[in-house]
């Protein structure tokens, strides 16, 4: 039974039951159930490394084709998975703010830690898979690595608040959403390296925070001898920001869903 006291263990049960709760409405108690929670990002990822692979040489700019698409990809799954699930938490899940020590915040935070769980297990299972088949090395940073893709998590956590907050205020916004997610994709820097770019278009995508936890990844992965460009800190501000100005959004989300 969840305690009602507003302690820290308290708030760790509460979410962690509603991403039970999530994972068995979302993927059910039969057939592959959770493994599905992995099983859908693997499949995505691999689908496009097969296609990739058909259509592009082995290495592109010095950088092999296989890795590159598997950190990048990856990481655009992490992106669009957290904004899309958290764009509708609240609307779906309204009825369970009947129960009291039930938080619009515990909502959002359960689906976001459900999908950082299984993209990161997906990507666990991807990265496996394509040691395995001698398509990948080891991480040479492994701090790095680890470091680049918690904080695209940390960030795209932000993002999706920032977005479902305008979407409970705003109709237009919820109808453009998709739009936007779609615009983030070539602003993302998932699918071209900053260092192929000219530096006058790699400067200004630069000032976009996605690409240097994208380059944070691929650094820990390929090494030094790949040149990346990224700026740890520029990237965690953002995050922070984010987060703040899409919590700010959220403060009064149920009263926005009670005016509906």
């Amino acid at each position: 039974m969840i305690a009602t006291d507003n302690s820290f263990g308290s708030h760790i049960r509460i979410i962690g039951a509603l991403m039970m709760r999530e994972t068995v409405t979302r993927y059910g108690r039969q057939g592959l159930g959770l493994l599905w929670l992995i099983g859908e990002p693997l499949l995505f990822c691999f689908g496009v490394i097969i296609m990739w692979s058909l259509i592009k040489p082995a290495y592109e700019h010095g950088v092999r084709i296989a890795p590159f698409i598997m950190t990048g990809y990856m990481c655009l799954l992490l992106l669009r998975h957290l904004v899309g699930a958290n764009m509708n938490a609240l609307q779906a899940n309204g009825g369970l703010l009947y129960h009291r020590p039930v938080k619009v915040m515990h909502l959002y935070l359960s689906r976001c830690g459900l999908e950082i769980a299984g993209n990161t297990m997906a990507f666990f299972v991807v990265y496996l898979a394509m040691l395995a088949i001698r398509q990948v090395d080891l991480p040479h940073d492994l701090l790095l690595f680890y470091s680049g893709w918690f904080l695209l998590a940390f960030m795209a956590c932000g993002i999706s608040f920032v977005f479902a907050g305008l979407a409970l205020r705003y109709e237009l916004f919820e109808r453009v959403s998709p739009v936007l997610q779609y615009a983030m994709i070539p602003l993302s820097g998932v699918f071209t390296m900053m260092a192929w770019l000219p530096q006058h278009y790699r400067d200004v995508l630069l000032k976009v925070p996605i690409p240097h936890t994208v380059e944070m990844v691929r650094a820990g992965m390929f090494g030094e001898f790949t040149p990346t460009y990224y700026d740890a800190g520029y990237a965690f501000a953002w995050a922070v920001a984010l987060n703040f100005i899409g919590l700010v959004l959220l403060a009064r989300a149920k009263h926005h869903l009670e005016m509906e």
